[in-house]
This record gives structure tokens, C-alpha cells and sequence, in this order.
């Protein structure tokens, strides 16, 4: 098994799960160390019970992780065919997000035999209802807007908090409707900043002297109100999948704010702080599940296929399905979001 991309509170769940399922069967379990490049490189350790001891209640990974991507590296797809026949692997389980599943989707098709896991705290997957550490990433958001409520509310200020969502406002949803967020901005809706001046000034004419507002990182100020609607970014410098680093839409609105309204405005930007630490009782046992419904699907040969929630009933689905298209916010859940912008 492997971890790729991000970490994610309850990969070690997963682990755990999987090692000890495993042993159920007999078989014997090695972890590829640091995502893709593990295998690209051959760094592994065996997995048994005293390995997998102690560590559900651990954030991270102990495995690694990386964003290595092999489809980016000349003969890597071989390397990684190859090395997994050098390791004897039967099997392999991929556990990651669009990145990782991706890689999964494409050695998937070329008779590799791997199932998948989806992990990813921006809950931008198909397929599944929610993937692990989502919860872990909402809990630790909400907790933030809480805490911001009372120096914001003690120093008459409008707050922006800035949270992890790529293309996907997930956790800027669940997060800012929990937390009392008078204002919510994602990816999926472009901000129009009239809209966000004539909340604070609905508010400050019914004696609120303070405003909250929670941002996903990705979200984009409309291109009537600039020049260059595009994402902020932190710099320009490209990961192996393709992706930007983000960071600092809080920032350019705070200052945006503050001239327009002459509030005194003050940005927080969580950042990494939403994937560490140890992940809630929901994805302890959401990645549990995940973990030992992939090794039931190993032994069924289900391989090129994924663990999923629908509903309550861990499924699983093609991951061609899973990664084809990105989960986003839709109208109706945005509307109910609407209803506390005010």
C-alpha cells in the first residue's frame, strides 16, 4: 500500500485497517514509503500488527507521503510495473486524492492490478459522499471561526479566515455555515465584491459591529471588479501534477475591504493547520472502513475499482468514475448558505 498527496487525518486508519484485514487472509502486507516515488525508487517496510500499533489515533501518515507523479518522469509508468514485480506485489492499494487516484486510474488500464482509497480533505471526489479527513479539516476550521467570533465581535472588526479548497468549497461550506459565518466565498461562485460591501453594511445599519467571513483559498474575485479574475496564488512554481500553490485571496480582500468600508479588516489564513493533528471519531472510522472493504476487494479482484460511502453502505465504483470530474459545491447547497449572509 501507498500514500500520496496531502496528508490527511485518518491515513493511518486506513493503514491499520488494511494490515490487519490482510492478516486475516494471511497475506502479507509491505508499505511503499512516500507515495509513488517509493516505488519509483524501491523504499518499502514490512507491515505487521507491532507496525500498525498505536498509530489510529495518530495524524499523518507513517508511511510518507509525496506528490510525486511517475506519468511525468520518462519510463516511469514501467518503473513502476516493473518494481512492482521486483517486490513480488500481488496487489497494490493506492490511497490518495484526484492526484494519486489518477496515477491509479492510468497503471489501472494497463492490467496493474490496484484498487483505491479516496483521501482528501476538500471532499472533491466523485463517487463517494464524503472522503476521510474532511471531517477532521471542518472540525479544525469551525473551531478557528469560533475562537475569531470573540476578538472580532471585542474589536468591532470584520475577519476573514482563509481555508484549504483548491477548486472545491467544501470545508468553506460546512465550515462558515457551523461556524455562524455571516459570509461565505468559493471557488465555484465568483466573489462580486458589491455583494460582500452590502452584507457588512446590512449588518453595521442593524447594529453589528463586526463581520465574519470565511474564504476557500481558490476562489476568484470577479473580472468586473478585476482586471484578472484569477486564483491568488503564492508563487508561480508548479508541483509535479500541474498545480499552483495557493494562498492569500484573505489578504487581497482584507485590504479590498477595509478601503471600501474603512472597517478595520484582519486576515487569518489556516493553511496547513486543517490537515494536522489527530483526525475525529467520524474519520477514524470512515477510513477503517475504506481500509477494510479495499482488502475485501483485492481478494474479490476488484481491481481499478474504489472504496466509496453512499449513504451508510461503503460501496465501490470504478476509479475512472471517481476522477473523471471534480465534486463541486452545487446551487442548492449554496443557497442554503445564502440564507445567514446577512
Amino acid at each position: 500500500m501507498l500514500t500520496g498527496g496531502g496528508d490527511c487525518p485518518g491515513l493511518n486508519a486506513v493503514i491499520r485497517a488494511i494490515v490487519r484485514k490482510s492478516l486475516t487472509y494471511g497475506w502479507e502486507c509491505i508499505g511503499i514509503e512516500n507515495g509513488w516515488k517509493g516505488l519509483m525508487d524501491i523504499y518499502t517496510r514490512p507491515l505487521d500488527m507491532n507496525a500498525v500499533s498505536g498509530i489510529l489515533q495518530k495524524g499523518g501518515t507513517i508511511l510518507g507521503t509525496s506528490r510525486t507523479n511517475p506519468y511525468k518522469s520518462d519510463g516511469g509508468e514501467q518503473k513502476v510495473i516493473d518494481n512492482a514485480k521486483k517486490l513480488g506485489l500481488d496487489a497494490l492499494i493506492a490511497i490518495g486524492g484526484e492526484d494519486t487516484l489518477g496515477v491509479a486510474n492510468k497503471l489501472a488500464k494497463t492490467g496493474f492490478k490496484v484498487v483505491g482509497v479516496p483521501k482528501t480533505i476538500d471532499n472533491d471526489l466523485n463517487g463517494t459522499d464524503y472522503t476521510f479527513g474532511f471531517d477532521t479539516a471542518v472540525n479544525i476550521a469551525m473551531d478557528a471561526i469560533d475562537r475569531i467570533h470573540t476578538t472580532a465581535e471585542s474589536h468591532h472588526r470584520a475577519m476573514i479566515i482563509e481555508v484549504m479548497g483548491r477548486h472545491a468549497g467544501w470545508i468553506a461550506m460546512h465550515a462558515g455555515i457551523a461556524g455562524g459565518a455571516d459570509l461565505i466565498l468559493i471557488p465555484e461562485k465568483e466573489i462580486k465584491l458589491d455583494e460582500v460591501i452590502k452584507v457588512m453594511d446590512d449588518r453595521e445599519k442593524r447594529g453589528r459591529t463586526f463581520s465574519i467571513i470565511v474564504v476557500a483559498e481558490g476562489a476568484k474575485i470577479s473580472e468586473s471588479d478585476q482586471k484578472n479574475s484569477e486564483m491568488v496564488l503564492q508563487d508561480q512554481k508548479l508541483d509535479a501534477f500541474g498545480h499552483v500553490r495557493l494562498g492569500g485571496i484573505a489578504n487581497l480582500l482584507a485590504e479590498i475591504i477595509e478601503k471600501k468600508t474603512g472597517v478595520e479588516t484582519r486576515a487569518t489564513i489556516l493553511g496547513h493547520i486543517q490537515r494536522g493533528g489527530s483526525p475525529t471519531a467520524y474519520d477514524r472510522v470512515l477510513g477503517s472502513r475504506f481500509g477494510v472493504h479495499a482488502v475485501e476487494m483485492v481478494k474479490d479482484g476488484k481491481f481499478g475499482r474504489m472504496a466509496a460511502l453512499r449513504g451508510t453502505e461503503i460501496i465501490d465504483i470504478p476509479i475512472e468514475e471517481a476522477v473523471k470530474d471534480l465534486k463541486l459545491v452545487g446551487d442548492d447547497f449554496y443557497d442554503v448558505a445564502r440564507t445567514f449572509f446577512r
